[in-house]
């Protein structure tokens, strides 16, 4: 094991995770930051972040950081931290390629007294039943006598640029009572919000699980809320906010369940305990009501044209926004996907703008094209992500009397929409 002032540290996958967590490690510790995406390594290198996590002068004062996509780089440190996707298939099963194959990458590195952390969203028990094995076969070396692992779960939130990094307590968890400690005084050493040192591994990475899964039930609570008051033509947002004013009552408001976390954790839980015997009924029922909120904001929009004396085929209809949370670039898992497909089934001509988006990568993604411009009139707005770049648009601009408005983040005045959750 080395010293913690000796860590030369590779961080491996340098995405929304990766990338910060790189930086920040750098300002005490030699650092390098490791993708297989070259063209990633280069924007690094030039000083572009497309995530927009890291700003282009933090990268270029980050003396003791560099950048490789080549693996034998890797063998010159000693502590490798895995911030790889870890995200589910299209039967909503744990899709653990990108964790094992990185796996096999830092194992080929591995020499003895290494240390393995994983910081990647998995099911209790996954790195030490699934990744310790492959670290095993490629190195050569014995899990626990000549190299170690920890955990520590990612808590970055895209976008949010007050609750950063270093200000978020961090849980931390070693393979030994030595190797924990290491790991806690590692992450320590850059965490100002400090550490919680959890007694395993299986506990950190449970910790981790439940955090968004919570998060699921509860949004889940009140979509369901939303979808019984529409039918009895009760304001879902006025409700909340009456019930808001008791002390105790929890804030959380309805709207499309996607991103990186919340829409994908529960299912590495819930498979997790399938695998054990038990069958998940609330983590799984909260599931399947959020994965059902674009089909209903596609279907109220329809209704609300109808009422409006629209024609359904052929009218024009803008998204604002596809990103999976405001004034971000994130478009993953975003489930405003969900509202597209479905209007565009009912032969409508669905258009989505988005300048935090890439349209490069919405494309790539989801094979949608997106608009460069507002153009024209349409008889249905839809604002399903509420960046600060739509809450001053002009919506009479490109809309009339007629027009169906829908505000999915309740963000406009009641009055100046036609519906929102």
């Amino acid at each position: 094991m080395p010293e913690i002032s000796s860590s030369k540290i590779a961080v491996i996958g340098l995405g929304y995770v990766g990338l910060p967590l790189a930086v920040e490690f750098s300002h005490k510790y030699s650092v390098l930051g490791f993708d297989i995406n070259q063209e990633r390594i280069k924007e690094l290198r030039d000083g572009h972040d497309r995530t927009q996590e890291v700003a282009s002068d933090q990268l270029r004062n980050a003396k003791t950081l560099n950048f490789s996509a080549e693996t034998e780089d890797l063998k010159t440190c000693n502590v490798f931290i895995v911030t790889v996707p870890t995200p589910i298939d299209s039967y909503k099963k744990p899709d653990l390629v990108p964790l094992l194959k990185a796996s096999q990458t830092v194992g080929k590195a591995l020499a003895p007294g290494d240390i393995v952390i994983y910081e990647s969203t998995v099911y209790p028990g996954c790195t030490e039943e699934d990744c310790v094995p492959v670290l095993e076969k490629e190195s050569g070396l014995k899990y626990n006598v000549d190299f170690f692992c920890g955990y520590s779960p990612e808590r970055i939130n895209p976008g949010d640029k007050v609750n950063t990094l270093t200000k978020i307590k961090k849980v931390t968890s070693g393979s030994t009572a030595e190797i924990a400690l290491f790991v806690d005084q590692l992450y320590g050493s850059i965490i100002e919000a400090g550490t919680h040192l959890a007694s395993s591994i299986k506990v950190a990475e449970a910790s981790k699980a439940i955090e968004n899964a919570q998060r699921d039930v509860n949004i889940s609570f009140v979509n369901e809320l939303a979808l019984i008051f529409d039918r009895m033509g009760i304001d879902t947002t006025e409700v909340l906010e009456a019930a808001g004013t008791k002390w105790n009552f929890l804030k959380y408001k309805p709207g499309l369940v996607g991103g990186h976390c919340i829409g994908v954790d529960p299912y590495y839980l819930a498979y997790k305990a399938e695998s054990l015997g038990y069958y998940p009924q609330v983590i799984l029922s909260g599931r399947r009501v959020n994965d059902t909120m674009g089909v209903f904001v596609a279907n109220k929009l329809v209704k609300l044209l109808i009422r409006k004396g629209h024609k359904i085929e052929g009218s024009r209809v803008l998204i604002l926004g596809i990103t999976f949370k405001e004034n971000c670039p994130d478009i993953r898992n975003t489930r405003v996907v969900d509202v597209y497909e479905e209007l565009t089934d009912f032969g409508m001509k669905v258009e989505i703008f988005d300048p935090w988006a890439s349209a490069a990568e919405v494309y790539e993604e989801y094979g949608i094209s997106m608009a460069d411009e507002i153009t024209g009139h349409y008889e249905a707005v839809v604002l399903a992500v509420a960046h600060h770049d739509f809450l001053n648009l002009n919506l009479s601009d490109f809309t009339d009397q007629k027009s169906v408005l829908f505000d999915i983040k309740s963000t406009l005045p009641k009055d100046s929409v036609d519906s929102r959750l």
